[in-house]
């Protein structure tokens, strides 16, 4: 549910919110807590304090029959009628998603607003692209666009403030049956080291061994850490940062190397200067759109989606070199 929706909910009378019965402000409070790791979590989101949001959830279980939650300490478990609760919530709110999407268009004389959110590598490499495609066929649609981590990215699918999310598979939590995937392009994984750094003739083994690692969970964070010990059995971490883009400035400036996606490593089409890249073994990252399956068939959200596809295929790899193993293990 968007803002404008949310806020015309919170605004509904009293009897509407008061006692018993199933309304909208109470099942937009029931998804969003049903996709939020915490009850303190969803809380924020929402904007209400946490005590009137329990007792929301507990009218709206009274209402339907049944619990929809177990509850554990500060986490809130869906039960199996809750899941089956949820898929009919997720319907009726992406309906009237649609509903107010169709009224807003209606309001601005034919035109359309397609609110996303994405991580920056996509928004600045994929986008732009895709954008000049799908302005050369349509003139009545403009774009509300949220640069976004890939759990802000969910949160704001999740609250219905965005109908278009472009993020990674494997980067946040799983997509529920109110989210359909769509994949847009493998981005292969990259050693990133400054540009004056050859591995081919190392001299400088210190900042070798000196890695600027992306804070991206504990998984990935594992996974990083064990292709830098088996193929640099030396190495120490330098700095975590909360970005690609910061890491591969500090490569820029000779501070270590980091591991990174090929798009993170251009700006505006290009390369980023001043570094050298080299393939790793490691699985490349799945970009994808999420979306409301009510979207899929929607011109122009069906547009853009094509057209990042298209620009994922047609993206200019920049040079990527040959990683020289047997030079490493013997550092």
């Amino acid at each position: 549910m968007n803002r404008k929706l949310a806020r015309r909910v919170d605004d509904a009378p009293e009897a509407m919110t008061a006692g018993h019965g199933i309304t909208l402000r109470r099942l937009q409070i029931f998804s969003v807590v049903a996709h939020s790791e915490t009850l303190t979590k969803a809380a924020k989101q929402l904007g209400v304090a946490q005590p009137s949001l329990s007792q929301q959830i507990s009218r709206l279980e009274g209402s339907v029959g049944a619990q929809l939650f177990d509850r554990r300490s500060n986490r809130m478990i869906l039960t199996e009628k809750g899941r089956s609760i949820l898929r009919l919530a997720e319907r009726v709110l992406n309906s009237m998603q649609a509903l107010e999407d169709s009224v807003e268009a209606m309001e601005k004389g034919a035109r359309q607003t397609i609110r996303l959110a994405g991580l920056s590598s996509i928004l600045n490499v994929l986008l732009p692209r895709a954008l000049r495609a799908v302005h050369a066929v349509t003139q009545d649609t403009d774009f509300d666009i949220h640069d976004s981590a890939p759990a802000d990215v969910m949160d704001l699918l999740h609250g219905r403030h965005i109908n278009l999310g472009l993020t990674v598979s494997d980067s946040a939590e799983q997509p529920g049956p109110e989210l359909h995937q769509v994949t847009i392009m493998k981005d292969p994984m990259v050693l990133v080291v400054p540009a004056r750094l050859q591995l081919e003739d190392v001299q400088d083994q210190p900042i070798l061994n000196r890695t600027i690692q992306f804070s991206f969970g504990t998984y990935n964070n594992a996974r990083v850490q064990a292709w830098y010990d088996r193929t640099l059995p030396q190495n120490t971490l330098f700095a975590r940062v909360r970005s690609y883009e910061n890491a591969i400035s500090m490569v820029q400036q000779n501070l270590g190397i980091c591991l990174a996606p090929v798009l993170a490593t251009l700006s505006g089409g290009k390369v980023a200067s001043d570094v050298r890249l080299y393939r790793v073994d490691l699985q490349p990252r799945k970009i994808v759109a999420l979306l409301a399956p009510q979207y899929l068939h929607h011109p122009a959200y069906a547009a853009l989606i094509e057209a990042l596809k298209r620009a994922g295929t047609e993206c200019e790899t920049p040079p990527v070199h040959d990683l020289p193993r047997s030079l490493l293990t013997e550092i």
